[in-house]
């Protein structure tokens, strides 16, 4: 049986890690690398992952070249969170009959935020008989996939709650700024108001793909104002210093509100020095649901899971943009990724 075939389409952050995580896994194969950074384009991805060894992969900055000689079977898409960014570079991938596996948060769920967008990459996965899915470890599953699954022992689901609390010192540097730790409340706010910091991403497409599985029908999603979580004292990441009064993070609320009542609410906090992290999820039911994961999740680590994880999904899944409430109980696929087509 031969390999699975895989392009890899940025190799940031996220991406390099996953590109990593592949080359321990059995019956993979990386079979092409893109991305558009001067200081990669032309190098082999070995020396790009820092592993010490050449892998005979080149990384590239012209997609159709690559996708011209990979024969892939998949793509795993690691650029931007926003899908108007990312259509124009997944949208002509379908023409190369390969399936696209994406980091990008609106397309976890895009009817919400970009649904014209939406239908133009269902009709391009029907025409070319392709699968596209945004997934990863929020949204893509702890705030939203998880939830929905726990509602299966409910014979009623009257609201549902959803918290993620996460220590921001704990993740990369580039996130820690991200939640805007260490500036004053006035400069967080400054940078709220331009979108200098943009705060988390995919609350409002968790809340869609929740309602869309229970059939509930959504008046409309309220997104309260992004907030900083206020250090009570010094404190300080390896890199970041915050001083008592300053922004240690940030704390974001979104809600949906179905006939009338608020039915979802979804609150995210990262901030340094968190007291306690953890991911929790509140069902108000019969029977209600209870559920805790002390200490929360590990992001990197999970989002890489879930997308190297997904693939035999993906590769399974009918054609068309489907989400995470579309494919069959994610698993972890341990052994030979060919054992799970």
């Amino acid at each position: 049986m031969e390999k699975i075939r895989v392009v890899l389409y940025g190799v940031g952050a996220i991406g390099s890690r996953i590109a990593r995580f592949l080359l321990e896994k059995e019956g993979v194969e990386i079979a092409g690398v893109i991305d558009i950074a001067k200081d990669k384009a032309g190098k082999d991805l070995g020396e790009v992952l820092g592993i010490g060894r050449r892998l005979g992969v080149v990384v590239s900055n012209d997609s159709e070249a690559v996708f011209c000689k990979a024969c892939a079977d998949v793509v795993i898409h690691a650029t931007s969170s926003y899908l108007k960014d990312v259509y124009p570079q997944i949208a002509p991938l379908a023409a190369y009959g390969v399936n696209v596996l994406s980091t990008c948060e609106e397309l976890t769920y895009p009817y919400i935020s970009e649904l014209e967008l939406a239908k133009k990459l269902d009709a391009l996965g029907m025409k070319y008989g392709v699968t596209f899915l945004g997934t990863g470890i929020n949204p893509g599953f702890l705030m939203d996939t998880l939830a929905i699954t726990l509602t299966g022992v409910c014979q009623k689901v009257n609201r549902i709650k959803v918290e993620r609390v996460m220590d921001a010192a704990t993740r990369r540097v580039p996130f820690q700024r991200k939640t805007g730790a260490g500036l004053t409340v006035k400069e967080f706010e400054k940078k709220i108001k331009t979108k200098a910091i943009t705060g988390h991403v995919g609350l409002e497409q968790s809340i869609g793909m929740i309602a869309r599985a229970l059939k509930w029908q959504l008046d409309k999603i309220k997104v309260d104002p992004v907030k900083p979580v206020i250090a009570k004292k010094n404190v300080a990441s390896e890199a970041i210093k915050v001083k008592r009064g300053q922004a240690a993070g940030l704390k974001q609320c979104s809600h949906g509100i179905v006939g009338g009542k608020e039915r979802i609410t979804l609150e995210f906090q990262a901030y340094i020095a968190a007291k306690e992290e953890y991911d929790a999820v509140t069902i108000d039911g019969v029977p209600p649901i209870r559920q805790k994961i002390s200490p929360c999740v590990h992001g990197d680590l999970a989002t890489i899971a879930v997308i190297v994880n997904s693939i035999p999904k993906v590769i399974n899944a009918p054609p068309g943009l489907i989400t995470m409430k579309d494919l069959p109980i994610p698993s972890a696929a341990l052994e030979d990724m060919r054992k799970y087509l």
